[in-house]
């Protein structure tokens, strides 16, 4: 279920008409059943727009609305959603869901600050603040100068917000720090295939930032496909970091400057990042783990260990494997004399 202070739906979709937008036809269910969210196939409800690639995630897709699938997934969907078959489900999805809803933004002729936001009197707004219709600004918070809020945002008590900072589809707790350049809730780089190439997909997530987070300067939070974005409480996060959409990102967490999480991985509470660490998508960080400097996660990180190096692994096999190489270069350089 799509988030509607933050996303629109001017009317509801009907199968048929998305079947018609894909150049196929409605396999089975009710071809004019209709519409007016969009979920992941495992959440959907009645309302709800899915899709499914592979037969072995059929089963997940039970009480969902309408269903995009692959023509071997959708012979195993259970009965109920009206399916529609197509050859990309994933470009189908980003397709359809782009024509049910539209992401709000600022109305072209609002003044800086909307008249249906609610900013408490004591909060502070530097020159050059934009905030959008129903938005919340909460006590005691610093919104600096340009600063850019979007329709929908919600700013807990005793927030500041650094100068050139965006944020849209964002719910934000009490007593955090964004420095200045932050941008939270853009869409990620989320790619569907189709019949013509790749396509950027549409996002109808959110991110969630918890209480007593810092974001550093020009670093960047995407807001999820369809789920949540993640910032967990205490985390401190360095300059020029991004955070993909889907990331859950524990308690107390300490990213040093230049890290990058891929979308959909998780790290664990209290994890520590050195300077320059990777994250490919799809992993977990188990809790308390510590990863060195420069390091590529590419695969998962058990609780509580120490790895390094490109690709990651374990600090005490990484460093045996360079004592390794290190004294094979001496003999090989020997040799040579």
């Amino acid at each position: 279920m799509i988030d509607p202070r933050f996303y629109d739906v001017p009317q509801p979709l009907a199968a048929s008409d998305i079947a018609s937008m894909l150049g196929v036809t409605v396999l089975r269910g009710d071809p004019s059943r209709t519409v007016t969210s969009l979920s992941s196939a495992a959440r959907g409800g009645g309302e709800d727009l899915v899709f499914v690639e592979e037969a072995k995630d059929a089963g997940t897709v039970k009480f969902a609305g309408i269903c995009l699938a692959s023509a071997e997934a959708a012979e195993a969907i259970p009965e109920g959603p009206t399916v529609i078959a197509t050859r990309h489900p994933r470009g189908g999805f980003a397709k359809a869901g782009a024509r049910l809803a539209q992401v709000r933004q600022l109305e072209a002729d609002q003044p800086r600050i909307h008249a249906s936001a609610l900013i408490a009197p004591s909060a502070v707004l530097e020159p050059g603040v934009t905030i959008g219709a129903g938005a919340a600004i909460g006590a005691h918070v610093r919104i600096g100068a340009n600063a850019v809020i979007g329709p929908g945002v919600q700013v807990g008590v005793r927030t500041t917000i650094g100068a050139n900072a965006s944020i849209r589809c964002a719910l934000i707790g009490d007593g955090v720090t964004l420095y200045p350049g932050v941008v939270v809730g853009e869409a990620g780089f989320g790619l569907a295939a189709g019949s013509v190439g790749a396509s950027l997909t549409p996002h109808f997530g959110r991110v969630i930032i918890q209480n007593g987070v810092s974001i550093g300067a020009s670093s960047c939070i995407d807001r999820g496909l369809l789920e949540d974005t993640v910032i967990g409480e205490g985390t401190h996060i360095d300059n020029l970091c991004h955070i993909g959409h889907n990331c859950r990102i524990g308690a107390h967490v300490v990213m040093a400057a230049f890290a990058g999480v891929s979308g959909s991985s998780e790290v664990g509470d209290g994890v520590q990042f050195g300077g320059r660490v990777g994250l490919k998508d799809h992993v977990r960080v188990g809790a308390g783990a510590r990863i060195a400097a420069g390091a590529a996660v590419l695969s998962d990180v058990p609780a509580g260990e120490t790895w390094a190096g490109y690709p990651s692994k374990p600090i005490r096999t990484w460093m045996r494997e360079l004592a390794w190489l290190a004294r094979s270069a001496q003999k090989r350089s020997s040799t040579k004399e």
